[in-house]
């Protein structure tokens, strides 16, 4: 079953895009994206490349890809012809990071 056209309900829609750690201390990861608005599980893949990542959404139906409007990411990047938003959990942290080298 094709989860991008299953909880896909609307014209225009939403996705998050995160790394995961696949295990607690190790270097090992995996991404996952999901729709931003009910907030649903759409791809697990078992790469953290952005080039391996865009090849794995270029699988879905053109349909679908062209109805995503927004792409949330942790500052890799995005989407052609979408809205990017960086998350804030990595937006605070490089805030931070500069507060901190000019204190």
């Amino acid at each position: 079953m094709n989860l991008f056209l299953f909880y896909a309900t609307s014209p225009k829609f939403g996705i998050s895009i995160d790394k995961i750690s696949k295990r607690k201390g190790h270097q090992d990861f995996a991404t996952v994206v999901c729709n931003i608005e009910p907030g649903l599980l759409l791809e697990v893949t078992d790469s953290h490349q952005q080039k391996e990542i865009i090849e794995v959404l270029k699988q879905q139906p053109i349909e679908v890809r062209e109805r995503v409007d927004e792409v949330s990411v942790d500052m890799w990047g995005g989407l052609p012809n979408t809205s990017l938003v960086f998350d804030r959990f990595h937006v605070m942290r490089l805030v931070n990071e500069e507060l901190n080298t000019v204190r």
